[in-house]
């Protein structure tokens, strides 16, 4: 129906529109293909209540119309989706603090930017934090309604709002009035769904969750690693898979919000928010339906893999180990996403997946065609080391997850850079380690090039590419550690592309953790001088 000339493509919405990606910046599409947006952001939400909020490559952000019209009279620093006819927006103001505010669905300044903090409109009110300790509610022009004395407050939920009186207290409930509805009593009070909210009794770092209703009165007692609403009055609750560890995770049964009955053994891995008589689940390494009862819906299909299921019409759409499939409703596979790569006439790049347990997942690349086999073989072999395809017991707990895929980084002539990306998570820590491993192939020789190979035999080449790379961090040496760099290593990581060496170093390495994989672009004429063209690195690509 459109030809694959997008570099992303996400659903069209109700309203006929897909947000898309072309050129490296986001626009907007009807289903017959017409730009209704062109693409000019840097990214854009999906549409609620008819608008979308585009961020600009400058930064800051503006709200669009269905017709692609920008509504706002200027950028915002941050604008939220629209709820209940009301976006929240951040502004800066004199002196550099943040304030918060609303506008409405032209775009204009429905409520002035001049709060700490703000929710999201709720049941047609505004619950926003005056300053410290001081919280307040107003409607939707932004007439004051109620005031609240608290240190820590959450947003308007089913006519009730969660809140301490100091960080260090107990959270209760209060309604509209500011009156206690519910006493202080839990380490977490989150927000009322369906007349239930999640809470947690813990005192320390072993969860106790449990669901109440509201007059504060435990429908699921509080003895649970966590609990999730799920939508059709059922919730899943999850028991410690190691009750010394909470942060490892947890195995679920299903049980009932009204009645507070559990309803199965605990023995899923996942489970998703029900969307009319199914929820999918994980179990290993299978996801299938439930339905009500918490039972495997048996006249729907088991697919291999870990993720999501949807009925759409009368397809299985399956997001499941970071690929998108459709099957028919007898399990029969309608669509997959593409597994080979052509490389040239001959040779090929052929996805692999390696998937031991449900916390070891890795897609890795396998070249096929090449006229040497036994160079093709020892290529391959790299790539399954560089991959970590390692031993992983199927049914052993791991400490951690991790994920893995690869990409095409360049390919030119006989030169093919294949990029492996790797995440690292442990659990319970506050991020994972990412890593990156390019893997320069001469797919005619087989030969993996070092960054030696570039240049002249005997020329000092660390010494000319570590000048280079001083001189671009004393060009901005705060994003930088003090003295981390002193030189490159003479197998330092890279990649090429047809006019420029590229030279990357790991997180944390010579900058902190959010500069990501620091990259240095040294043009080649910078470095003619000491490049080995007649060498069978660079004639592979030249």
């Amino acid at each position: 129906m459109l030809k694959p000339t997008f570099e992303d493509a996400g659903e069209f919405q109700q309203n006929g529109l897909a947000i898309v990606r072309k050129g490296g910046a986001a626009g907007i599409i009807t289903q017959t293909g017409k730009f209704v947006v062109r693409p000019m952001y840097s990214s854009i939400l999906p549409f609620t209540e008819g608008r979308a909020i585009a961020m600009l490559n400058e930064g800051g952000s503006v709200v669009l119309n269905e017709k692609g019209k920008v509504l706002t009279q200027r950028p915002y620093s941050f604008i939220s989706p629209y709820q209940g006819g009301r976006a929240v927006f951040q502004d800066s103001k004199n002196g550099g603090s943040i304030l918060y505010g609303y506008l409405d669905l032209n775009g204009n300044v429905a409520i002035p930017a001049q709060y700490q903090y703000a929710f999201d409109m709720s049941e047609g009110k505004a619950h926003v934090q005056v300053r410290d300790g001081l919280y307040a509610l107003l409607d939707s022009t932004g007439t004051q309604l109620q005031t609240y004395p608290y240190e820590q407050m959450s947003g308007l939920s089913e006519g009730l709002i969660s809140f301490k009186r100091t960080y260090q207290d107990k959270a209760g409930y209060v309604d509209v009035a500011g009156s206690i509805v519910i006493k202080p009593q839990f380490g977490m009070a989150l927000p009322f769904q369906g007349g239930r909210a999640v809470v947690n009794a813990s005192n320390d770092y072993k969860n106790r969750y449990g669901l109440i209703d509201k007059t504060g009165k435990y429908i699921i007692p509080p003895r649970f690693n966590d609990i999730n609403q799920l939508g059709g009055n059922r919730a899943s609750i999850g028991k410690a898979i190691n009750p010394e560890q909470p942060f490892v995770g947890s195995t679920y049964a299903i049980a009932d919000t009204v009645s507070g009955q559990i309803m199965t053994d605990f023995q899923y891995d996942t489970v998703n928010n029900f969307k009319g008589e199914y929820s999918s689940v994980t179990q290993g390494i299978k996801s299938f339906f439930i339905n009500k009862s918490g039972r495997q819906a048996k006249d729907l299909p088991v697919i291999d893999g870990i993720g999501t299921l949807s009925i759409e019409g009368q397809l299985v759409k399956a997001f499941v180990d970071q690929r998108l499939s459709y099957y028919d409703k007898n399990g029969n596979l309608v669509y997959a996403q593409n597994s080979l790569i052509p490389v040239n006439r001959n040779v090929s790049i052929r996805e692999e997946k390696y998937r031991p347990n449900k916390d070891y997942l890795v897609y890795f690349p396998q070249l096929q065609g090449m006229k040497n086999k036994e160079a093709e073989k020892k290529v391959n072999e790299v790539l399954r080391t560089q991959s970590q395809i390692i031993p992983v017991p199927p049914d052993k707990q791991l400490d951690y997850n991790y994920t893995g895929d690869f990409s095409v980084q360049f390919h030119k002539k006989n030169l093919l850079i294949l990029e492996l990306n790797g995440y690292n998570y442990p659990f319970g820590a506050a991020h994972g380690m990412p890593t990156q491993i390019m893997v320069p192939i001469d797919i005619d020789s087989g030969k993996i090039y070092t960054l030696k190979d570039l240049f002249k035999p005997n020329s000092d080449y660390v010494k000319v590419l570590s000048d280079l790379v001083v001189k671009q961090i004393q060009e901005n040496p705060d994003n930088y550690f003090p003295d981390a760099f002193t030189s490159i290593k003479p197998d330092q990581p890279f990649y090429v592309s047809r006019d420029s060496l590229f030279l990357y170093f790991e997180p944390y390495e010579i900058a902190p953790y959010a500069a990501g994989f620091p990259t240095f672009e040294i043009p080649f004429k910078q470095i003619a001088s000491i490049i080995d063209k007649k060498g069978a690195f660079w004639r592979s690509f030249h």
